[in-house]
């Protein structure tokens, strides 16, 4: 949640080479979430970028 009260229950995920993996943002909507991991995605990195909802287990 934002300080104004926005709730921002989906989460963009990196995982690096190394298996570490880091919260790269929040988001109100699934779709915004999805395009800004689709955005890093694409950049030829060899990082994995996906979204899951708050709560929810990541993938392995």
């Amino acid at each position: 949640m934002t300080d104004d009260g926005t709730m921002l229950p989906w989460l963009v995920i990196r995982q690096d080479d190394n298996g570490n993996r880091y919260r790269v943002g929040r988001y109100a909507t699934q779709v915004e979430a999805q395009r800004i991991a689709d955005s890093l995605g694409g950049r030829g990195h060899k990082q994995l970028y996906w979204v899951e909802h708050m709560g929810q287990t990541a993938p392995s």
